[in-house]
């Protein structure tokens, strides 16, 4: 796997029992560990209004981690732009990389991050969406020495060159970044459904730029790691009841039992394919499955979204998958 960067995708997850100052702790370790065995990165997304799930405010929890970091890049995988304001983001990324030059990622989405009641909650449009390619572009410029805003410069954030990503699970994404000359990242961990027509036609329609002079690819990949297989079976279980349970209407507590059921039901293996990129097992078992994904994806980095529900078990799982894909 010399030629394959390996990556963490950091969802921040919250127990049932815990805080979101564990969750915050728990994101630090992970990093560290991160930095240690070699991985490239460390990724956080901007979700609203879900309680399992504290990266919210993304740029903030960068800051965090990177104040208990020294090296791996940071960043967001990725901000909701249509939620923001491209200068607001531009101000926040460029105090980011001048605090931290040099280990800033900016990738950018246009999906909500969030449902309807919590659009308007944000004050967001919901046409918002409709001028994401030209918000990329003015998001760009304040990074950069220009600007598409007569007079209106970003400071800080003016002359960082953030490098941008855009982020997606179906062809508008891919054709966008293509466009522009940027990478692309493909959110097969939760999304899988278009990832070689997209990845396809992002390459076949590439464009350089300034950024970017050819091609680069990075595709979500789940995974549990565990010394025995039946122990990252019943992790891998857990983590799918768990969705389960994320779909569920306000209020309803599912036992494991009620999780298993719908897991069983149409909708529930629907739910449950939403993770079909996932490698679940020993240490070698995960490193083969990784590298058949990353040839199936054609990706030139694979971001990996560390599935267990609990944090040491998290931990576990990007040691032994270090152990395994990134020795030497």
């Amino acid at each position: 796997m010399a030629d394959l960067a390996l990556s963490v995708l950091d969802l921040a997850p919250v127990r049932t029992g815990e805080t979101h100052a564990d969750s915050f702790a728990a994101s630090v370790r992970l990093a560290r560990l991160a930095e240690a065995r070699g991985y490239r990165r460390v990724w956080y997304a901007e979700h609203h209004n879900m309680a399992r799930i504290a990266s919210s405010a993304t740029s903030v929890l960068i800051a965090h981690i990177a104040n208990h970091t020294s090296t791996i890049r940071l960043g967001a995988g990725g901000v909701m732009l249509p939620n923001h304001s491209p200068l607001v983001i531009a101000e926040q990324f460029g105090t980011l990389a001048s605090l931290h030059p040099g280990r800033i990622d900016l990738g950018l989405g246009r999906a909500p991050g969030s449902d309807r009641a919590t659009m308007y909650a944000m004050r967001r449009d919901a046409t918002s969406s409709d001028s994401f390619p030209q918000d990329v572009l003015e998001l760009q410029a304040y990074l950069g020495d220009e600007t598409r805003v007569p007079g209106v410069h970003a400071y800080p954030g003016r002359n960082t060159n953030v490098p941008l990503y855009i982020l997606g699970s179906s062809l508008y994404g891919a054709q966008l970044a293509a466009a522009l000359g940027l990478p692309y990242a493909f959110a097969s961990h939760f999304a899988p459904a278009a990832l070689q027509q997209a990845v396809a036609l992002y390459r076949r329609e590439f464009r350089p730029s300034a950024q970017l002079d050819a091609p680069y690819v990075i595709a979500g990949f789940n995974v549990i790691a565990a010394d025995d297989r039946a122990d990252a079976e019943q992790q891998f279980q857990q983590a799918k009841r768990s969705r389960v349970r994320a779909f569920a209407r306000p209020g309803v507590r599912l036992s494991d039992d009620e999780a298993d059921a719908v897991l069983d039901s149409p909708e529930g293996r629907q739910i449950a394919g939403m993770m079909q990129y996932s490698a679940v097992g020993r240490p070698h078992e995960v490193r083969d499955e990784l590298e058949q994904f990353a040839k199936h994806a054609d990706a030139d980095e694979v971001i990996v979204a560390f599935q267990s529900p609990g944090a040491d078990d998290r931990l576990r799982s990007a040691e032994l998958l270090a152990e395994v894909a990134l020795a030497g």
